[in-house]
């Protein structure tokens, strides 16, 4: 049986039967320039508890802001993550500070006193080298903290960019909806002069009610994604922000790749990390060849622990140095896409008039609207999305870089 629709709209039409429709008044979430221009400046956004009736406009205004770095700092303060991590680098320092209480009392006379050179070994490991695995520990407990920040910051960007692109997504379902009710009120007024058939009309039916559908579904992710936001930030999930959309620039990396990489490897806390480490088998190395002899099986050991420790800085180095270019490549590309999803948003939307003309004239029929309305549509969402992936790109890239 052939259906007078294409193959995408039938999910959509199917769904309009079980889905309400009563939508009211929708988000204005900002959109960004593309190309070589700035993004707009931010401006804020109304809730969708606004858009479907469930909050005054007085209500709306009186919504607390949210912009990007508020929503960082939200999560600094807040995030389950980061806290439970805060509060275990704390005790792991308490654990630090007890253990080493003893030997690091133990003065240097003390130890060369002691009859054999298995126990001044023993005795000077216990003062300098625990004392050194101590406050290297409680640097990389701190270190750890930072870079648990860093993940929460990038997290917060994340559901942040998530909650503004499902807005623009519902107002793009918004404007598609209107459009298949104008393209429907004028098929019933080319069928009441006779000019289209009864069919025509049946076809604008479904494609309002497949409309109404998808615009159902747009909302329902909106409050998704508000509560993925809410549940980042360590806030009630039922809370409603006024979202102050925030785009970054479009503009071309300022670093070459090599100075990026340099910049992350001078920056990023997994190469103190292993340097510490590093550090700590040198000491373990000297202590051995002061109170024992290099050629003994732990002087062996370790010297190879010292082997061990430069190769786990070339491969942490060889790891960030991948990891920045990955992102600086994806960067790259994402700001391109904006421009190439700009171009055939705009081509579909000329396509989408010309087509509408055709129909008015009895060119084209209410089908070929209804597709070149769906390929608008489809091309207005993928653009938005360009736009959520290059900002998106933007965060993995400041990341990469150990910002």
């Amino acid at each position: 049986m052939n259906f007078p629709y294409s193959s995408k709209k039938w999910m959509s039409i199917s769904l309009a039967a079980v889905l309400t429709t009563a939508i009211g008044a929708g988000t204005l979430t900002a959109s960004a320039n593309t190309g070589t221009e700035a993004v707009k400046p931010a401006q804020p956004a109304q809730t969708v508890a606004a858009e479907t009736g469930n909050t005054t406009t007085s209500e709306t205004a009186a919504l607390e802001e949210l912009t990007l770095e508020k929503a960082i700092e939200q999560a600094l303060q807040t995030n389950n993550t980061l806290q439970n991590a805060r509060i275990d680098a704390k005790n792991a320092d308490l654990n630090e500070s007890l253990s080493y209480i003893t030997s690091a009392d133990m003065s240097k006379d003390m130890i060369d006193s002691l009859e054999g050179t298995k126990e001044q070994l023993n005795a000077a490991k216990a003062k300098y080298v625990g004392n050194a695995q101590a406050e290297i520990n409680k640097k990389l407990n701190a270190l750890m903290v930072k870079a648990t920040e860093s993940k929460i910051r990038l997290g917060a960007q994340n559901v942040y960019y998530n909650l503004i692109f499902a807005q623009d997504d519902y107002e793009l379902k918004k404007q598609s909806l209107t459009r298949a009710e104008t393209q429907l009120k004028v098929a019933k007024a080319a069928f009441d002069v006779g000019t289209k058939a009864k069919t025509d009309v049946l076809q604008a039916e479904m494609g309002v009610a497949g409309a109404k559908a998808a615009l159902t579904s747009a909302a329902n992710a909106v409050e998704v994604a508000r509560m993925d936001l809410n549940d980042f930030l360590g806030v009630d999930l039922n809370k409603k922000w006024k979202i102050v959309s925030s785009n970054k620039q479009v503009a071309p990396i300022s670093l070459t790749l090599e100075q990026a990489q340099a910049q992350a490897l001078s920056k990023r806390v997994e190469m103190t990390k292993v340097q510490e480490e590093l550090n700590l088998a040198e000491l373990n190395v000297k202590l051995i060849e002061e109170y024992s002899a290099l050629s003994t099986l732990q002087g062996r050991q370790a010297r190879n622990n010292v082997d061990k420790s430069k190769m786990a800085i070339e491969e942490q180095k060889r790891t960030i140095s991948k990891e920045v270019a990955q992102a600086y490549l994806n960067l790259n590309a994402a700001r391109e896409a904006i421009e190439f999803q700009k171009t055939a948003k705009n081509s579909a939307a000329e396509s989408y008039r010309l087509t509408n003309l055709r129909f008015e004239n009895g060119l084209a029929t209410t089908l070929e609207v209804i597709q070149a309305e769906e390929e608008l549509s489809d091309r207005e969402n993928q653009y938005q999305k360009a736009i959520l992936n290059y900002n998106l790109a933007v965060v993995n890239f400041e990341t990469a870089l150990g910002n």
